[in-house]
């Protein structure tokens, strides 16, 4: 099978979107014994460390806009569908939500991943000139493609409310993470990782752009009912000012400033040890298409605590502990059990460990090339 995808992210990105679609090409990539051709579609190639993976792959190719019609985001709007014909290209898969708008034209079959409709959930997040322009394209995307993948139940709800996809043209395919957060991590990197960010002896975690959504006020807050030495390391760019809003909201709590580490451009490598060292890992987010720092804090055998109200509780299971996103008090004192550890902690971690096989990368790519085989049907 000859399979193209939307490779923009893959290049581009350095987290979400870009992990999601790295993940799916290199595990791809090694199924069915890497009998499937892969074309990788980008507007640019940039220096990029984290495609050597795929670079090193002999069923892997890049394609990139020719020296005349169509480059940069109109390629990928609508000059890659010119492409797909000659190429011999099966299927065509958009990894972040979208599709080439004239897919269709191409009568090439075609698959899209919609990841969540956040601007749908929490507009305010979203200025509205995005809005619309995601709710065009990916609603497009959505209507246009012969199956949706969805990355969690709850995104499969979404797409048939907000979208009207209907139920039987919906897969729900679990993503799963990187393998460097299941790989044994020795003392010593765990030692060299924790002086190299200075990071203190208990501490909590939190994943994620540092932006309102993810709900990192709440975490810093909870911060004042916690020991004086408990600190919180937040993992993240910040997006929009919001690290002044945290900052704002734990002094109004009685939380020093000092109690708070961030770490903005952490090498993803130093990730996995960051996760190990802590005590607990928080994502209270208000809303997640997925959430998956709660996969790579379970795979790392680090309890956590989630939000209700969208899908942490489906990515998490009955490992996580989840509370309400404004209330600080349960936050404190879901973190506080956690530091302490104890027999329930390690029996949570457990079955953390259990229940995150089912993200195994090997099952999502049989999964995804099922749904190939649908479309193609």
């Amino acid at each position: 099978m000859t399979i193209g995808f939307d490779g923009k992210r893959a290049v581009n990105n350095q987290t979400g979107l870009g992990n999601y679609s790295r993940l799916v090409l290199e595990s791809l990539s090694e199924a069915d014994g890497g009998e499937h051709r892969l074309l990788v579609y980008a507007p640019e190639m940039k220096a990029n460390p984290r495609l050597d993976v795929l670079k090193s792959r002999p069923n892997v190719e890049f394609r990139f806009p020719g020296p005349v019609g169509f480059h940069g985001s109109l390629w990928r709007t609508f000059g890659i569908s010119n492409h797909l014909y000659a190429d011999k290209v099966d299927i065509y898969h958009g990894l972040s939500n979208e599709l080439p708008l004239n897919i269709r034209q191409s009568d090439v079959r075609s698959v899209v991943t919609l990841h969540d409709v956040i601007y749908r959930r929490l507009p305010s997040c979203y200025n509205p000139v995005d809005r619309v322009l995601y709710d065009f394209k990916y609603g497009r995307s959505c209507r246009n493609a012969d199956r949706v993948i969805a990355i969690s139940e709850c995104t499969k709800r979404d797409a048939m409310e907000f979208y009207g996809i209907a139920e039987d043209k919906i897969d729900v395919v679990y993503q799963g993470c990187a393998d460097i957060f299941r790989a044994t991590v020795s003392p010593e990197v765990l030692d060299a990782v924790r002086k190299r960010y200075g990071l203190p002896e208990r501490y909590i975690v939190q994943v994620g752009t540092i932006e309102w959504r993810k709900n990192l006020a709440l975490t810093a807050s909870a911060l004042a009912a916690l020991d004086k030495d408990v600190k919180l390391v937040a993992v993240g760019r910040d997006r929009k000012g919001y690290r002044k809003e945290v900052m704002e909201a734990a002094r109004k709590n009685g939380v020093e400033a000092d109690r708070i580490i961030w770490l903005e451009g952490l090498p993803f490598q130093d990730l996995p040890a960051v996760y190990r060292n802590a005590s607990v890992a928080a994502l209270p987010s208000r809303y997640e298409g997925f959430g998956i720092p709660v996969i790579e804090a379970m795979e790392c055998e680090v309890p956590f605590v989630g939000a209700k109200g969208s899908c942490l509780e489906e990515a998490g299971g009955e490992a996580g502990r989840y509370v309400d996103p404004d209330s600080i008090d349960e936050m404190a004192e879901e973190l506080r059990i956690a530091i302490e550890g104890g027999a329930d902690i390690r029996q949570r971690i457990n079955e953390g460990k259990a229940y995150v096989r089912r993200f195994d990368n090997s099952s999502m790519a049989r999964d995804i090339i099922e749904v190939y085989r649908r479309a193609l049907s």
